[in-house]
């Protein structure tokens, strides 16, 4: 079993057992204790696990409000949503995902004459009044506390959609190129993206690089390209690099002074 497949198996099963000692987890996984503790040391230092007596218990997702989220990280996020916006061309359909940071790319397209498509409530917000984007909303359930649309309505819109661009938001990016969100019912919308687009995009702040999460979107070899700061990990970057993305750093402190 591959060390990817095995670590996101050894954390579903924290997160529906809760505490595991590791002999368990050795017997559940297939594995030798061996292996197994080096897993456990892997993810707890990547901060998806906590490291208990004899064994783990998962770390619970921590999604903070949309208000709060916003409120921090504004000039590497600004940097990021900048050159983002310098790629979109006129006509364009544009895949926005849920995330403060393409909020942010969606108020520097305000005026273009594009296609706007996204389950984020507050970029239908942004652009709503907005005459020259056409806005596609998509359906779904509402998850208020991120201003959201999730569920089986919006994977099926996105099943009748074909996008030129997806700007792809996450809560974590490991240092092996792993996508992540916090919350496992974003997911199957985040995928469904990955799959109406014909590139995608990346947008992680400095502050991704490891971030948090425990639900894998995908890996670097479902991105076309990554749009970060230059404070990001470098090793992780390199990952990127290494799989063929095509990777832009950008300075938020340039953006921060403008």
């Amino acid at each position: 079993m591959l060390r990817e497949t095995r670590h996101e198996q050894l954390l579903k099963l924290l997160r529906e057992e809760g505490v595991l000692p590791v002999g368990r987890i050795a017997q559940r996984l297939g594995v030798s204790e061996a292996t197994a503790r080096r897993d456990l040391t892997d993810l707890d230092r990547a901060g998806m696990l906590t490291r208990v007596y004899g064994g783990a218990v998962a770390r619970g997702p921590v999604e903070r409000p949309f208000a709060a989220e916003e409120a921090e990280g504004r000039a590497g996020r600004d940097a990021v949503a900048r050159t983002a916006a310098a790629t979109v061309e006129d006509g364009e359909t544009v895949l926005l995902d849920i995330g403060t940071t393409t909020l942010q790319l969606a108020r520097r397209l305000r005026g273009r004459s594009i296609t706007v498509a996204t389950s984020n409530l507050a970029v239908y917000d942004e652009l709503k009044d907005d005459p020259e984007v056409t806005l596609v909303l998509l359906g779904g359930q509402v998850r208020r506390n991120y201003r959201s649309l999730v569920g089986p309505l919006t994977q099926s819109g996105l099943g009748q959609l074909y996008a030129d661009r997806l700007f792809l938001g996450t809560s974590g990016v490991l240092p092996d190129g792993r996508v992540l969100d916090t919350t496992d019912v974003e997911v199957p919308v985040k995928q469904a993206m990955l799959a109406a687009a014909r590139h995608v995009v990346l947008l992680a702040t400095a502050r991704k690089f490891p971030g948090t999460g425990t639900a894998r979107i995908c890996g670097p070899q479902d991105i076309d390209a990554l749009i970060t700061n230059q404070a990001s990990d470098p090793g992780t970057l390199a990952v990127f690099r290494e799989a063929g993305v095509e990777v832009t750093a950008v300075d938020a402190e340039l953006e921060g002074r403008r």
